[in-house]
């Protein structure tokens, strides 16, 4: 564009050039009508001590008129844009007009014209990258759903079956050392079927002592941690309240001291620090394990992916989903460093 402009510029000059030096009418005729032809391109015309003479084309005379200094800061314009033509009039002495000119409304428009498109470009291209995003996270949640609800489905006929010969038991003498721990290992499972189930549909939330919770949750873990795990619970208050849905905030402690313990391999510290501050309560639950290398600590959350020998790689996972779908809250590793342990914490808004 800018090129045909210095083309129809360079015809402009060339028709004032043959209207200064007309011989016949005819080439008269014909070079007015290219100079009046010219109703778009911008023009200041210059004399040879390139100074601005009374002559300009197509610019505004009112913003000239009410600014003295309209015309020079426009000349500064195009003398950045384009290099004059030069119309010489004599050689001795010199006279010559310069012709400076600036874009065409059409040039300006074409400019915007091309940054346009590129945003409208990289706006359906973010846009498409979001619906597919959202997409494909749609598809994970049908997923974690439906897999939730059928291993709730599938572990309701065996428990129900397990409770009712636990009760035939009951009724024979010489199992009265057995049978406690036989239930307790039914409700533990029917308290794994109730968290799946929940994973399932959107959980009740309940406003309950965090820190009773968590203590309750680190005795249970503790009798079968070992003698050589040394567990410590400290928190600012006695009671800190927050709403949560009781046996998946307790899946999601128990999973974390369970990876803290995977990484101890039998010896070390698990302590955990809870404390409020303004409308937030914060769980810190730190080890003496074996740390997290930091390529790994960008995918721990993502499902399937584990270390281990053994494991689906879901603990993290489903943690994750518990404390941001359900709890609006956060979950992230604070810091970790290979050989001396890794905290974990959780956010969660009272």
């Amino acid at each position: 564009m800018s090129i045909i402009e210095g083309q129809r510029m360079g015809n402009w000059v060339e028709a004032h050039r043959t209207i200064a030096n007309a011989t016949d009418e005819t080439s008269l005729n014909l070079a007015g009508k290219i100079s009046s032809e010219n109703e778009d391109i911008p023009i200041i015309e210059t004399n040879e001590r390139d100074s601005i003479t009374n002559n300009y084309f197509n610019i505004d005379s009112i913003a000239v008129k009410n600014d003295p200094h309209y015309l020079l800061k426009k000349l500064k314009q195009f003398k950045k844009l384009h290099k004059p033509i030069v119309l010489k009039l004599s050689t001795n002495p010199l006279v010559e007009n310069k012709y400076y000119y600036g874009e065409t409304i059409l040039q300006k428009e074409l400019r915007y014209f091309s940054i346009i498109q590129l945003l409208i470009v990289a706006f359906f291209i973010g846009f498409i990258v979001v619906a597919q995003r959202m997409e494909n996270r749609g598809t994970q949640n049908r997923l974690w759903v439906g897999m939730a609800k059928e291993t709730a489905h599938q572990l309701g006929t065996p428990l129900s079956s397990l409770s009712g010969w636990l009760e035939i038991l009951k009724n024979i003498p010489g199992n009265e050392m057995v049978l406690p721990e036989m239930e307790k290992d039914i409700e533990r499972l029917k308290l794994v079927s109730d968290r799946f189930a929940k994973i399932g549909s959107y959980p009740k939330m309940e406003e309950k002592d965090v820190v009773a919770q968590i203590r309750n949750m680190v005795e249970y873990i503790r009798k079968r941690a070992g003698g050589n795990i040394k567990f410590s619970v400290t928190s600012s208050e006695k009671s800190l309240y927050a709403p949560v849905s009781p046996p998946l905030f307790d899946w999601v402690i128990e999973n974390l001291l369970k990876n803290a313990l995977d990484a101890m391999d039998g010896y070390g510290n698990i302590d955990i620090k809870i404390k409020q501050l303004e409308q937030q309560i914060f769980i810190d639950i730190a080890d003496t394990g074996k740390g997290i290398n930091y390529a790994n600590q960008k995918k721990i959350f993502n499902p399937g992916f584990t270390t281990k020998k053994r494991g689906w790689g879901l603990g993290l996972a489903l943690s994750k989903r518990i404390i941001y779908e359900y709890h609006h809250g956060n979950i992230f590793i604070r810091s970790s460093e290979i050989g001396k342990g890794t905290i974990f914490r959780i956010v969660l808004n009272i």
